[in-house]
């Protein structure tokens, strides 16, 4: 019997090739599509450990820089983190810090790079996140069940600041840079006691040691100096413009503003409005005092270091800071008392020892410090060395998880 051959034609044997190749590309195409779906979800949840992170290290650098104290600072920003991770959308962070698998580290170090833990004076500090496993939905199929997410945080004093906003409203009379005394600020040094005067409608005499109500961008009278002076003021100064003085009559409403950051509430403020520093406690300081080199009973660092004592389990009542100045430092070559214009040369930060008197000339006793925080715009050339700064993010320079 004669064998019966069947020919298959080209088109059907293709196919039949075609067929497990398109399931093989299927396969590794759907398989990147998973994958890059885990990775879609693996880098939404390190964005959302990150923005946590830097929140957490900014409130402990304020907090820093406002009290000296690591403690406080600390437990300021693992609140500061709590409360983020409590946010919408944090859920899978929240439920691994509580159970446990999320660990987060604080360290404080001198210096920004290298950045040395536990070196003094603390000045940057450094939040970690490590042990966050984010489970995997598709990757498991490939083998990869979590994929783990770290995060560093870095945060610390800015430069100098040329552009300031939140200064109060008085300016302080200086030498320029260029020819102040070596190793002062505009002619003053940390920890030297100034008395800081003005008259009524006198004349008084030029230098460091004198100041002038200043007329900030957009106030006017004594009702905008009262609320300046408490801090209400949020408009910006920078070195190099000219700045208005006021006439010494809002010396009044000025006293009751800034008496405020002391606890003495005279005249139309509340401490609702204005509260006061943590620490306000004060002596009568007298310009006989400062004449005859008394130290004042609770000076600068009698502050600075209840500061650094306070317990973070129960910290004082009142907003820490109040009694530190940021005041604008002015060229007063020439000048008089009343309305006049002033070239800006810088800012200094002054403590205030006291409550401001009012009999005869207004006095202001006030400390020089040689930085202190503020709010403001470093700039692309920022100054460095004393004065007012802002704090900041840094690129931690350890690691790339930052």
């Amino acid at each position: 019997m004669q064998g019966i051959s069947r020919t298959i034609p080209v088109h059907q044997a293709q196919q039949g090739a075609i067929l497990p190749l398109f399931a093989v590309s299927l396969l590794a195409i759907l398989g990147m599509a998973a994958l890059a779906l885990d990775m879609s979800h693996a880098h939404l949840e390190k964005t959302r450990l990150q923005n946590s992170l830097d929140a957490a290290a900014l409130s402990v650098a304020k907090v820093l820089d406002q009290t000296g104290n690591t403690l406080v600072a600390e437990m300021a920003g693992r609140d500061t983190f709590a409360a983020n991770l409590a946010e919408p959308g944090n859920t899978a962070l929240g439920e691994a810090l509580a159970s446990g698998g999320l660990t987060v580290t604080v360290e404080f170090s001198s210096t920004l790079n290298p950045f040395v833990p536990a070196t003094v004076p603390a000045q940057y500090v450094r939040v970690r996140a490590e042990g966050y496993d984010v489970e995997n939905w598709f990757a498991p199929l490939f083998g990869f069940d979590r994929t783990e997410i770290p995060g560093s945080a870095v945060a610390g004093p800015s430069p100098t600041l040329g552009n300031v906003c939140n200064v109060a409203p008085m300016m302080v009379c200086g030498t320029d840079p260029s020819s102040a005394p070596v190793g002062t600020t505009y002619g003053y040094s940390r920890g030297d006691v100034e008395m800081l005067k003005i008259g009524a409608g006198d004349a008084s005499s030029v230098g460091n040691g004198n100041f002038y109500l200043v007329r900030l961008d957009g106030s006017a009278g004594g009702a905008d100096v009262r609320d300046a002076a408490a801090g209400k003021y949020d408009s910006c100064l920078s070195t190099g413009e000219a700045i208005e003085t006021e006439p010494g009559n809002t010396v009044g409403p000025f006293a009751q503003g800034i008496n405020t950051r002391v606890g003495v509430y005279n005249g139309p403020v509340s401490a609702d409005d204005y509260p006061p520093d943590w620490f306000t406690d004060h002596d009568s300081y007298t310009e006989t005092d400062y004449d005859n080199g008394v130290a004042p009973g609770y000076d600068l660092d009698w502050y600075l270091s209840q500061m650094a004592n306070v317990n973070p389990a129960a910290p004082p009542s009142g907003v820490p800071g109040r009694r530190i100045l940021t005041v604008p430092v002015g060229d007063c070559n020439g000048l008089a008392n009343g309305q006049s214009s002033v070239d800006l040369v810088g800012f200094a930060c002054f403590y205030m020892i006291t409550r401001m008197t009012q009999t005869g000339q207004s006095v202001f006793f006030g400390q020089f410090k040689d930085d202190c925080g503020g709010t403001g715009v470093p700039g692309p050339n920022p100054v460095t060395g004393p004065g007012p700064r802002i704090i900041q993010l840094y690129k931690d320079p350890d690691t790339l998880d930052s």
